[in-house]
Parts: structure tokens; sequence; C-alpha cells
């Protein structure tokens, strides 16, 4: 039973509580000090759900207990160390503690915080310790469930890396608090067959590293996004686009950010092609070789395969848009979250590539034509004539152009056409998507991309940190233009655009958005789901 002692609370007659250092959905970490031993340690109070009967709670408790007993029988200089499992407390109101060695550092993503992201062979080496440490639980039969940079400590003086917080961890043969209905994790970092309520393994587990290593090396996770609605999206169905920062580790990230599990890289291969590229600075391929299962428009890199389609529709009806619609509505039963919440979530000198006219400025009239009536499906597409239509996701609408095109474009944007470009803007002009259809040029894609960087300081003002990229659109030869530039005015601010341009049935297309720079992550949401939805008509 718990005491009080020189101000401090004691549980089990031993840990002397006496400054929490953390604390988290599960519960609270403590500093402490083991009085028999005479030890720092850290003390883990799980916290138990108030709602809870108490034979439910006790249910919980006994979970807890097993779980974390399993966890203490881990041995590797990467895990966090368990030394004692206890209980503390009055009759029903016994609480758990997870005793545990004192680290003397913070976490990975305080690391981040402080001093930025890391470069690639400190990326590497992070790898290359957090997946030897998976390596050792999931032999042992434990699966974390919650990889990510805040559950990853770095020892000051040593920078030992150590995976801590199994707080969700799954042992075999066992039924966890998140299987009995509540989702429990970090969307960002949760692999899609977790969030469309599949069984998981120890891929799972390695999806999320994948997660990790973009966000050590680029500052943030590739999911992230400004709504559970976009995060969810993201992960089951958007076309994934790892940083420019992970291109020299590429091989090793596309591998564990592969939407199948039974394909994705393995720890072991991902540890010797990490080791790899620490001894020759190279990153090898897989001993296997990645093949991606659908297109690729990479965000800088090329990205990686989505989840494999489902059984062939009848013919004249695209699968793609059903399939998105099925993994969110899935996402969202396995994360235990409503469409209501989904719901609350630059040919203007921003992009528009082709050099063969100049960029309008977002206020230009004297080119607009009269708009003509434009057919908008929420949700989905019903229409009969669009063997390549597509449905919108949560937040969005499926316009069908008549300029000749469709795609989904968040709900509130408008439609202004300005002469061969057609715009959809947000309100007070924040965020614009362009769009133009010319007839292809000498060189494709790639050498009009190239020509109109090349330009890029005449068409937009203050135009800076430009780069052309060369890729792929459904397998058709295209290139991506990003850069930044300082906006039309004082008053709208630096901006920055994403253009992807490629041919398709004997015509160029060019698709762009642009945004404030402080909105750049729902920019790249709207400019993945604008190409990943566009179709010609």
């Amino acid at each position: 039973m718990g005491t009080e002692g020189d101000d401090f609370r004691v549980i089990a007659g031993r840990y002397r509580l006496e400054a929490r250092i953390g604390r988290g959905g599960m519960g609270v970490v403590w500093r402490a000090t083991d009085q028999l031993l005479g030890r720092r340690v850290a003390v883990k109070e799980l916290a138990l759900e108030a709602s809870l009967s108490a034979e439910e709670a006790r249910q919980q408790r006994d979970r807890t207990l097993r779980e974390a007993r399993a966890v203490a029988q881990l041995r590797h200089p990467h895990i966090i160390v368990v030394h004692d499992v206890v209980e503390d407390g009055v009759a029903d109101d016994e609480r758990p503690y997870i005793v545990m060695e004192l680290i003397d550092g913070g976490s990975l993503a305080d690391r981040i915080a402080a001093r930025g992201p890391v470069d690639a062979a400190e990326a590497a080496r992070i790898g290359i310790d957090l997946l030897s440490a998976l390596r050792t639980a999931h032999e042992a039969g434990v699966l974390h469930r919650d990889i990510k940079p805040a559950n990853v400590l770095v020892e000051s003086g040593t920078d030992r890396v150590v995976l801590t917080d199994f707080g969700i961890a799954q042992v075999a043969g066992a039924t966890t608090l998140t299987e009995t209905g509540s989702f429990v994790g970090s969307p960002e970092y949760t692999a899609p067959e977790r969030m469309s309520g599949a069984r998981t393994g120890p891929a799972s587990d390695l999806w999320s590293l994948g997660a990790l290593l973009c966000a050590v090396l680029s500052g943030e996770s590739p999911f992230r996004r400004d709504s559970l609605g976009g995060i969810l999206h993201a992960v089951v169905a958007a076309e994934i686009r790892p940083p420019a920062q992970a291109e020299p580790l590429l091989p090793v990230v596309r591998g564990l950010l592969e939407r199948d599990p039974d394909r994705r890289l393995g720890a072991a291969e991902a540890e010797r092609m990490l080791r790899a590229f620490r001894e020759t600075g190279r990153t090898p391929g897989p001993a296997v070789p990645y093949t991606p299962t659908q297109r690729d428009v990479p965000h800088r890199t090329p990205p990686l395969s989505p989840p494999p389609p489902p059984s062939p529709a009848p013919a004249g009806h695209s699968t793609r848009g059903v399939l998105v619609a099925a993994l969110l509505v899935a996402a969202m039963a396995g994360a235990g979250v409503s469409a209501a919440a989904l719901l609350m979530h630059g040919g203007d000198g921003d992009g528009g590539g082709t050099p063969t006219s100049s960029a309008p400025g977002p206020t230009t009239s004297a080119s607009v034509s009269p708009t003509p009536t434009v057919t908008v499906t929420r949700g989905a597409a019903t229409s009969p004539a669009a063997a390549n239509s597509h449905t919108a996701p949560s937040g969005y609408r499926l316009a069908r152009d008549p300029a000749g095109f469709s795609l989904a474009v968040p709900e509130g944007f408008t439609r202004d056409p300005q002469g061969e470009r057609v715009f959809y803007m947000s309100p007070w002009d924040t965020f614009r998507l362009g769009i133009k259809a010319a007839d292809p040029q000498t060189g494709g894609p790639l050498a009009v991309m190239s020509r109109s960087a090349a330009n890029g300081a005449s068409t937009n003002p203050g135009y800076h940190d430009g780069r052309v990229t060369r890729t792929t659109h459904d397998g058709k030869p295209a290139a991506l233009w990003e850069f930044t530039w300082n906006g039309f005015s004082a008053s709208e601010g630096p901006r920055h655009t994403y253009d992807l341009c490629w041919e398709e049935d004997g015509r160029m297309y060019d698709v762009w958005v642009s945004a404030p720079v402080g909105k750049v992550a729902e920019a790249r949401e709207y400019f993945d789901v604008a190409v990943d939805t566009f179709a010609p008509t």
C-alpha cells in the first residue's frame, strides 16, 4: 500500500516516487528511487479507465501485468529494462506499476524538436538499433504497436537508442485492451492493416519504423495531415511520398512503407541494408527486388505501392474510388472513428509549368471566359460516362469539369477559369488548385518542367529552392516541379507550390497546388488527392 515519506509517495513499500517526467495516454512516468537497492529508477503508473466496472478493471490490470511481465523477459541493449511489476492501492483501486531503468536523456521527438532532423547516417544508426530491438521482441512473441519518436529515448552522453513504452504491446496468445473495441496508438505511425481492423503481426511494427525514419530525417511523419480524416486517407489510400531527405535510405523506406504486409521489408533485411549504407554510403536494394504494385508519383522521390486492389469491377467501372472509400470505412471502424468526426476536419504564377503562355495572377480577369456549368458529385461519381470516374474522399467533392477532366477538390473551393487554365480556389484564395491541358511538347514532361523551372524567377516573384524530379504517373512519364516563392504581394506572403506534369491519351496535363508556406501539409494533401483522382473525360 502506498505511503508518504519525506513528502514523496512510496509504493509497494519500496519505490519512492519523486517527480513526474512524462505523461501519456497510458499513464504517468515518475522519476523514483528503489529504496531497497538504493538506485534510481523510472516508474510507470498505468491509468485505469474510470468507466470500467470492477471486474473489467481487474481484467485490465491482469492483462497489463501479464504483458509487462512478458516484456520484462526481453534482454536487449536497445529495449528498456523492466526491473519489476507491482500493484499498489486499496481494494478495487489497486493500480499496476512498471518499474524500469531510468534513462538520462529525452526522447527522439524531443531531440528533433530541439535540434532539428538528423542526417541519413544518424537515421541509419537509429534504424539499425531499433530493428535489432524489434527482432528480439518479435522472436519472443511481443509486438510493440506504438513505435514513434516519442517512444524512443536517447541516452545523454552515449546516444544509446532505447525503445520504451510497451504500454499497448501485444503478447502472442493474449487478448489485449485494444482488441475489445477501442483503438490505441498514434495514427500517423500506424500500419494500414491495423487501421482497417485486420489481424496484425510483426510487419505492423516495421511500417511504423518506416514512418519514424521519415520523421527523424525530415521532422515529421509522411502521413501528418491537419485532420484525422486526412491522416486516415494518407495511411490507407493516398500515394505515399517519402520526404526528399529520405532519398539516401529510400530502398529501406520504400520497403518498410509497403501497404501489403506480406510484401513489406523484413527486419533482418532492412537492418542489412542500413548497415551497408553505414559502411559504404550507398543503400543496396533488397535481396528480393521491390516491385511496386501501382503507379508511381513521388513527392520528390518515388512513391510506394498502395494496397492490392479488390477483385475486378465490371467493365467500364473504376475500382480506385471504391477501394479508397472501402479502406476509409474500414479504417474508421477499426479506429472507432465516426464519419461525423471525419467531416470536422500553379499557373497563377504558382505552377502550371507549360511555358507556352504567361502566368496570370490570381485576380486576373481579362482572360476569364464565362463560367460554364460544372457537374459536381458529392462522395461518388454517378455520371454514366466515366470509365475513369473516381470517388471523392470525405471532405471533398468530385468535379466533372467541362474542360475535359474530373478530379476531387476540397469542399468550399470554387471554380475560376483563367484562359487555358482552370483554377479551384479556396475562400480568400489561400489555396489555389490549378489544372491545364495542352498538346504534347518537345522533350515531354521533364523538358517542360525543366524549362519552366529555368524561367521560374520571371513568373514567380522571389522564386527559390526549385527542384524538378523525373517520375511517372499511372505508368506514364511525368515530372514533378516543387518550389517556394514570395507570392504576388507582401500581404499574400511566401508560398510553396507542388506541380505535376504528364502525358496521357495524346494530351499533356499539368496539375498544381500552391499555398502559404505555413500550410504546406494541407496543400500537400490537396495535391495528393487531386493527382490521385484526376481523370480525363
